[in-house]
């Protein structure tokens, strides 16, 4: 089954991704610093930066949607910044987009629809069959809550950071939990997968229908 966890772990589209998604708010903290607590000079260089990632993950062949939904996501993070005045609303995208991920995840998982398989099921050109498969079903609905738990876990984190105005602190939670949290999630729900996954079971790839 290695791969299954080969598709596993292309769903976030790798490390070179995630630490991308983290350099525009790095960005921002570190302009904010530098400008003596300046809103502006902070959004402006995390825009400057968020356009330079959106134009290398374009060089590199990264489908153009996706970056641009990437770049749109640090303008809203600026614009709302600038609106308040407030440095730590910066982050309130990634609050709200945890949120409604975690949401998301748990709706999926009670209709029976588990997002991790939606989407490893798209991967391997699988369509709708790994559902029929109970087993399949029952072990992604199970691995499921482990990605649940990594967007609770950032909402535990980030939304005292945030009440608190801990700018600097949430740059650095920013940093830590995107591609080393990532991981873990994907090195757990793996396990989780080959755990609940009877003996004897062909694999992701090969449902039983």
């Amino acid at each position: 089954m290695p791969a299954g966890q080969e598709s596993l772990a292309s769903l976030l589209g790798g490390r070179t991704a995630a630490v991308d998604a983290t350099l525009p708010p790095v960005a921002f903290v570190l302009g904010w610093l530098l400008a003596g607590s300046s809103v502006p000079v902070g959004a402006a260089t995390a825009l400057v930066v968020g356009a330079g990632v959106a134009g290398w993950r374009l060089w590199r062949g990264d489908r153009p949607r996706a970056v641009l939904l990437g770049l749109l996501g640090v303008a809203v993070a600026a614009v709302i910044a600038l609106r308040t005045g407030r440095a730590a609303d910066f982050f309130l995208v990634q609050v709200a987009s945890n949120a409604a991920s975690a949401l998301a995840w748990i709706t999926s998982i009670v209709i029976r629809w588990p997002l991790l398989g939606v989407v490893v099921g798209t991967v391997l050109g699988q369509r709708g069959r790994w559902r029929r498969d109970p087993d399949l079903l029952r072990a992604y609905s199970r691995a499921s809550w482990v990605w649940v738990a990594q967007y609770v876990l950032r909402l535990v984190v980030f939304v005292p950071l945030w009440w608190a105005d801990a700018v600097i602190a949430l740059g650095a939670a920013r940093l830590a939990l995107s591609w080393p949290l990532v991981a873990v999630c994907l090195g757990v729900s793996w396990w989780v997968l080959r755990r609940v996954l009877p003996a004897g079971h062909p694999g992701l790839r090969h449902p039983r229908t």
